[in-house]
């Protein structure tokens, strides 16, 4: 292969473990904060792909104005759904065992009802609308590796939100209180941070994330009702290779799985895309099961 060739191989593995990042950021807050396995995050990143695309076919509106207008939706969805299901059942349940399995229960209702609704609203084809799929060169040594510019637009977009998301809880007092609750539950309720609060706030933000990502993907793939399990795993995969409440490694670990998939696929075949990711993800679990790039892994 050419130099050329290979840069090309591993930006697309780039902008598409990207969009894995973003994912995997919404889930890890969920996860990380509250200890919600939300396996319906990715039904919500296909909301926020459909709801794009009916926008743009519908209103010939730029899919770039509904980045802002997916999130708030889908944030304002997220604080909705924690208070109606998981806020009753932190209340409900004897201790944090019961209430992870009660949550990974209602997780597969929303689950279910998120994509039979869309399925009923817009039918099980697939959907999409052309955005700045105008090819980009850029010279390099030997050649030139061309891009179509959407998925440019579609990474770019993807690490800001991931990278704002991560300066958010690493700079401010909002984001102080929220690693508090996930190192120490109890001393941060002790020192005066208020869960109830912040849980449904943080359910939100994970969901807005996901909407996010759905209307970046619309940008640039094809989508359907059927597109949101596969990404939930792959997010889970994520997690599992940056480390369990890591926002950094979530965000390094998106991107070292979209490129692993893309040369994994290119030296053997497309359709053994979820053989590599799952090789990669039982690896991981039983060399590494704290990740990657967990706190612990890099005082190492």
């Amino acid at each position: 292969m050419s130099f050329s060739a290979w840069i090309e191989l591993i930006a697309s593995g780039l902008i598409t473990g990207g969009i894995y990042a973003l994912v995997a950021l919404g889930l890890n807050l969920q996860y990380g904060l509250m200890r919600i396995l939300n396996i319906a995050h990715g039904e919500f990143l296909m909301a926020g792909a459909f709801i794009t695309w009916m926008v743009q076919t519908s209103f010939g509106l730029s899919p770039l104005w509904m980045i802002p207008v997916s999130f708030a939706l889908l944030m304002g969805i997220g604080v909705a759904v924690h208070w109606l299901c998981f806020r009753r059942l932190t209340a409900t349940s004897p201790n944090l065992d019961v209430f992870e399995a009660r949550g990974l229960m209602v997780a597969f209702g929303l689950m279910f009802l998120v994509q039979n609704a869309i399925s009923w609203i817009w039918g099980g084809d697939l959907r999409g609308y052309d955005f700045l799929t105008e090819p980009l060169a850029i010279p390099l040594p030997g050649g030139q590796a061309q891009f179509a510019m959407n998925k440019l637009l579609v990474f770019a977009l993807a690490l800001l939100f991931a990278g704002a998301l991560i300066v958010l809880l690493r700079t401010t007092l909002l984001g102080k209180g929220v690693r508090a609750l996930m190192q120490s539950p109890v001393g941060a309720q002790l020192v005066g941070i208020d869960t109830k609060r912040l849980h449904p706030l943080m359910f939100g933000i994970g969901l807005g994330l996901s909407g996010v990502a759905g209307c970046l993907l619309s940008m640039a793939y094809t989508i359907s009702p059927s597109m949101g399990e596969p990404y939930t795993v792959t997010a889970l995969i994520v997690i599992t290779l940056g480390g369990f409440g890591s926002m950094g490694g979530a965000l390094a670990g998106g991107l070292l799985l979209g490129v692993i998939e893309a040369v994994g696929m290119h030296f053997t075949n497309p359709s053994l895309k979820a053989l590599l990711s799952y090789v990669v993800f039982i690896g991981v679990l039983l060399l590494r099961p704290e990740g990657l790039f967990s706190r612990k892994t890099r005082k190492a």
